[in-house]
Order: C-alpha cells, then sequence, then structure tokens
C-alpha cells in the first residue's frame, strides 16, 4: 500500500506516521509528500527520510483544479493508493475527491464537529471547554465535514496555557493518525 501525505506546515503528524512506518507498525510505504508551500518544515523532513515530493505554488495555477491535474498526475505515476491530509490547508477538490473517493482521510485538531477550520486549538481553549480533543475523518468536499473515523478526547485542566493544550493535542495526534491509519489498512487488505 503506497500513501501520499498532504501537508503545508511543520510536518510534525508526517513524521509520526513516518516514524510508525519505520518502526514496522504500519504497513504501508509513505511514497509522495505534496506541499503546497516550498518554504514549510515539512519538505526538509521528507528530504531527510528520503521520501520524494512535489511540491508546488497554488498561485502559480489559474485554477485548483490546474494544479489538482498536477497532484493526481504525480498520485498515478507513483501507484499511490491512499492519501493522508496532515495540516495540508487547502480544501480538496473535486478532480482529487473523484479520482480518490473514500482513499483520503485528515487529521483535525478538535472533536468535529466543534471548532472546524483553522486554529481550532485556539478557537476550543478560547472558547472555554474542558475537554477538547482529536478527529480524523474522511475527506469531502467541505471544511472538516467528512464522516468520521475516529476521535480521542483531550482535557484541558484548570489553569493549563495554550502552549500546554497544544502540546497535548499533537501528542494525541501522533499517537491517533497511525494507529487509524492501520485499521484503514487492515480493512483495505480484508476487502482485496
Amino acid at each position: 500500500m503506497k500513501l501520499a501525505i498532504f501537508a503545508s506546515g511543520s510536518g510534525t503528524n508526517f513524521q509520526a506516521i513516518v516514524d510508525a512506518v519505520k518502526r514496522g507498525e504500519l504497513a504501508m510505504e509513505v511514497a509522495l509528500l505534496v506541499c503546497d508551500r516550498p518554504e514549510a518544515k515539512v519538505v526538509e523532513r521528507a528530504k531527510k527520510e528520503g521520501i520524494p515530493t512535489f511540491v508546488f505554488r497554488p498561485k502559480e495555477y489559474a485554477t485548483k483544479a490546474d494544479f489538482e491535474r498536477d497532484i493526481l498526475a504525480q498520485l498515478t505515476a507513483r501507484g499511490i493508493d491512499f492519501i493522508a491530509l496532515a495540516g495540508y490547508m487547502r480544501l480538496i477538490g473535486p478532480t482529487l475527491l473523484s479520482a480518490y473517493e473514500g482513499r483520503i482521510v485528515n487529521i483535525h485538531p478538535s472533536l468535529l464537529p466543534a471548532f472546524p477550520g483553522k486554529d481550532a486549538i485556539g478557537q476550543a481553549y478560547r472558547y472555554g471547554v474542558k475537554i477538547t480533543g482529536v478527529t480524523v475523518h474522511y475527506v469531502d468536499e467541505g471544511m472538516d465535514t467528512g464522516p468520521i473515523i475516529a476521535q480521542q478526547a483531550v482535557l484541558i485542566e484548570e489553569g493549563e496555557s495554550l502552549e500546554e493544550v497544544e502540546q497535548k493535542i499533537h501528542a494525541t495526534e501522533h499517537e491517533l493518525y497511525p494507529a487509524v491509519l492501520k485499521t484503514l489498512l487492515e480493512r483495505v487488505e480484508t476487502y482485496d
């Protein structure tokens, strides 16, 4: 099973997945990183791990469909079976959704449907919730609206700083995402 990871930032979830593969906990190959920000730290992580990258600047394309066609060509050329979004800050459009229907997942740092979109941890913290968490869901055309696969709650303790909550959320993501990908891989193999 070949996995492409889409990311836009530092790549800690990317690294958690790669590390799970290296430890033998996840029987798939991370075969491609797709990144829409050439300066993102995740690009350095991929190079260090020897993972091929497709890095692009969306502003250099006339439309989303144009850059998604280029992404699709990269995915097809590498025989990608599954896509994991890991801090990819763009909505997936019809070009990729139709080609990979039911095979694109995302991780989001809240208990969806609460706090979708950007800065979910900050939103939850400022709202004053006592429990937040992490959600892994299938990707559809909406913003964090696809069917939920798994969730894990994270308690916000009295007096914790936003930074402390962020650390707890990220630690939870790094455990949950590889575990969910493993479960999804096992389901796919059962149906093959």
